[in-house]
């Protein structure tokens, strides 16, 4: 590996821990049993909106169907989501999220106030808030190049 790939391995190893410790830290937070994978299907559904498969969902989250149908079987004894029959495929069926489910999504993102607070605090905003752009681009780019 050259100069140049190992700096990409680095910066994405960083980003990888970043995220271990980052979802440890919300998953210590998360209200009344709520799962880090429960929230971010949740924050998807918030996000980018409702009335998809779960095929689909399990496709955008890059796992297998039967652990997207757990986590939906999950947020749906939870009445956070509801499932409806597929208007043109009788064998699938359609996602919607509840009110309760956008209840529970505030209520986890309110329990990170004070951890979003102290980072703030110590690191400053806008050190994070300049990175922004640039993840948002190599997200996108990894989203469309996901074959690579």
């Amino acid at each position: 590996m050259n100069e140049k790939g190992r700096g990409v391995f680095r910066f994405f190893n960083e980003i990888g821990i970043i995220n271990q410790l980052a979802g440890a830290i919300f998953a210590a937070r998360l209200p009344g049993g709520l799962h880090v994978s429960h929230f971010a299907l949740l924050n998807h559904l918030v996000r980018l909106g409702d009335a998809k498969t779960p095929l689909a969902l399990a496709s955008a989250f890059q796992v297998p169907k039967t652990t997207m149908t757990h986590t939906i079987a999950v947020l749906e004894k939870r009445a956070a989501i509801r499932l409806a029959p597929h208007p043109s495929d009788g064998r699938s069926k359609i996602v919607f999220l509840t009110e309760a489910g956008r209840k529970l999504h505030a209520e986890a993102i309110a329990s990170m106030a004070d951890p979003i607070r102290k980072i703030t605090d110590d690191l400053g905003d806008d050190m994070i808030s300049d990175l922004i752009p640039q993840l948002e681009k190599i997200r996108a780019y990894l989203d469309q190049n996901r074959g690579i």
